[in-house]
């Protein structure tokens, strides 16, 4: 059976299902669906939210109303359900829920933006090094992932409009991208480029505030990666980026998993 796995920053849940989100789930019917800043409780949202299209809904949400949190939607009831990853710190912004489901832990995760000062530049720091320990734990106890979300890092030159521009801008930082090297080297594979590796000018995020889409003056920042069991298992991946309804656009991939 072939899976479609779709991931998408919605910038406010409420606010995307106003344009298009509904039509989008329509569309492109995924069988995993990670959804990233729904900016939302899930008791906070209209109920045909809940369970578009019949499937079962898991939430994590933000102790701060109004910010973070992400959702992840199945086709069916998963294996098992967690959220977080054991740090209250991290987990309290509502950034990670984790499903089992297929032979493989799907991540749905909203990483840290650190561009709004010093604290929060750390604190995304702190979060990319012991998520990724976290990361290997669960790699070396022979779990296959999945991993979706906004990684709010772009890895190589090709994936910003202006590589050399924006150089030392957070989410293009020389520690950033080594983070991004490190994910790598661990055992993950960066699934749409494994399929487009040199294609250029595909990105994922586009600044609202510089109208950036126009002239699409973007950033690949969001991914769906997967571990290396996977790798021969990846039969699509691309970007969506004709899909409108937030300043992000999703990602999709489709996995040949032989059995279901």
């Amino acid at each position: 059976m072939v899976l479609r796995i779709v991931s998408w920053n919605v910038n406010g849940i409420r606010a995307c299902a106003k344009k298009g989100f509904h039509e989008f789930i329509e569309a492109h019917n995924p069988d995993l669906f990670c959804i990233q800043e729904t900016k939302a409780h899930r008791k906070q949202t209209e109920k045909e939210l809940w369970s578009p299209g019949g499937r079962c809904s898991f939430w994590s949400a933000a102790a701060r109303r109004g910010y973070s949190g992400v959702a992840t939607y199945l086709k069916s009831e998963p294996e098992s359900v967690s959220r977080g990853i054991g740090i209250p710190k991290f987990d309290d912004e509502g950034r990670i829920v984790v499903t089992k489901q297929h032979g493989f832990l799907l991540y749905n995760v909203y990483f840290p933006n650190g561009g709004s000062g010093v604290e929060r530049h750390m604190f995304k720091q702190e979060f990319l090094q012991k998520f990724l320990v976290h990361l290997k734990t669960q790699i070396n106890r022979g779990h296959e992932i999945v991993l979706c979300g906004d990684y709010n890092v772009a890895h190589r030159d090709i994936d910003v409009y202006d590589p050399e521009g924006l150089s030392q801008e957070s989410g293009f930082l020389p520690e950033e991208r080594k983070w991004f090297d490190d994910f790598l080297a661990a055992g993950f594979v960066d699934t749409f480029r494994k399929l487009h590796p040199d294609e250029k000018d595909r990105y994922t995020w586009w600044s609202y505030r510089e109208k950036a889409r126009i002239g699409n003056r973007g950033w690949r920042i969001d991914y769906v990666s997967v571990t290396k069991g996977l790798s021969n298992k990846i039969k699509r991946a691309e970007i969506l980026d004709d899909q409108t309804g937030s300043d992000h656009c999703p990602v999709l991939l489709e996995l040949d998993i032989k059995g279901g």
